[in-house]
């Protein structure tokens, strides 16, 4: 017991890590970036309530701009493989500094179709530091790198919605629009300027071979996208959930303290995940997580019993993500890193963005505790559709055939000492 708790405090890992050059400015910038991502939403929401609309509207606003970050997180991805990283960074902080200055003063219809847009052309930035990430780490550190950027999306998580709120309750929702444009836009500019490589070195001086996707988007990459959609499912039914069993037990002031606690066990859990000393499979974590959540409403009659319920589920969240992340860069070809990552952000948009509203509906029909139950038995779910694939390919891997000599793709499915890593 002794020893797992000094690896689980064992900073060594995190010291080799953050020495190496670029990453810590990357991660630093990464923070800032995503604070006005993740207060988007909810200003949004605030927006359109004062306009005199429901919150179904609102909802609905933020529908759109969810299928408009899903569309263009994979077209963005492409282009920096092409083009590079800043002629896209150009493109995407013009179009957020348009969309934000106009916004505020847009009436509902128009707002709603100009949103869909405006999420087309936002600037991705969780694949933009996912896909650099994979350029300035070695294969062999990658978990722990990927595990601080986990880390480091819960920080901006918690302080955005919150600052976010402040400044409409001191201001207006239109002045905070205001600010967090001025944030995306000041997010493109230090990404520019910083300009992080999208390809190692040896990645970079090789020429790239045109790659088909169906070269490269195999079964088990669809299934690694399959897992992210699975664990951020499960996520954005918990957010709804807490809420809701809250409310229902009267103790609704307690909300914001519930979810900070669950975000701080998702901290420690990616910190201890990126300290471990051997990779966790994403569908085992996937699983895990599912099967953790689906108790938790049974914590409900008391804000303390919920926030000691969600303790498990919670510590999972970021190892999930870092773990998918970790195995989407090592399975894309340097040449489509760029839109593979991309899927991945689709990936993770499309599941929160069916989490919450499948909740909401079961709560609807049911009873609040039954939110959990649902997210977290589906998330499960399609994590065991996707273990057949698992298990072919590693049966292939102990009992290879013979055939043509393993493309760039099936070579990035072992670590840098050749021999195959558990994803």
């Amino acid at each position: 017991m002794v020893r797992e708790v000094r690896t689980l405090l064992n900073l060594k890992p995190y010291r080799g890590v953050l020495a190496l050059p670029g990453l810590r400015p990357l991660l630093l910038v990464s923070i800032l970036a995503r604070v006005p991502m993740a207060a988007s939403a909810v200003v949004m929401t605030l927006h359109v309530v004062d306009l005199g609309y429901g919150y179904g509207p609102a909802g609905l606003v933020g529908a759109f701009m969810t299928v408009g970050s899903a569309l263009g997180a994979p077209l963005l991805g492409r282009l920096v493989d092409r083009r590079g990283l800043r002629p896209m960074l150009t493109v995407t902080t013009i179009a957020s500094a348009v969309f934000w200055i106009s916004a505020p003063s847009l009436s509902y219809p128009f707002l709603l179709g100009t949103v869909l847009l405006g999420g087309l052309l936002t600037l991705p930035v969780f694949s933009v530091v996912r896909q650099s990430i994979a350029a300035l780490v070695p294969p062999a550190q990658r978990r722990q790198a990927y595990a601080l950027d986990s880390m480091s999306v819960e920080i901006s998580f918690m302080t955005g919605p919150a600052l976010a709120v402040l400044l409409a309750t001191a201001g207006s929702p239109e002045i905070t629009m205001y600010a967090i444009g001025a944030g995306m836009v000041l997010s493109g500019i230090l990404l520019y300027l910083l300009d992080p490589p999208t390809r190692t070195a040896d990645e970079a001086t090789t020429p790239a071979v045109p790659l088909a996707r169906r070269d490269w988007l195999t079964p088990r990459l669809v299934g690694l996208l399959a897992l992210a959609t699975a664990s951020t499912l499960v996520l954005g039914g918990t957010d709804v959930a807490v809420v809701a069993v809250l409310r229902e037990s009267g103790q609704i002031g307690w909300t914001g303290l519930v979810l900070t606690m669950w975000a701080a066990y998702s901290l420690v859990g990616g910190f201890a995940y990126g300290a471990l000393s051997r990779p966790v499979s994403p569908l085992l974590l996937t699983v895990l997580l599912g099967v953790a959540t689906i108790p938790v409403g049974l914590g409900g009659g008391q804000w303390w019993l919920l926030c000691l319920a969600l303790l498990p589920a919670g510590a999972l969240c970021a190892p999930t993500l870092a773990a998918s992340a970790d195995a989407v860069s090592r399975l894309a070809p340097a040449s489509v890193r760029g839109e593979a990552m991309g899927l991945h952000g689709s990936a993770i948009t499309v599941g929160i963005a069916v989490g919450a509203p499948l909740a909401g509906a079961v709560i609807d029909s049911s009873a609040p505790v039954w939110g959990f139950a649902a997210t977290g038995l589906l998330g499960t779910l399609i994590a065991l559709v996707v273990l057949p694939i698992e298990l072919r390919r590693r049966q292939r891997d102990v009992h290879p055939t013979d055939g043509p000599e393993r493309t760039g793709t099936d070579a990035l499915a072992t670590s840098g000492t050749g021999a195959p890593t558990a994803h």
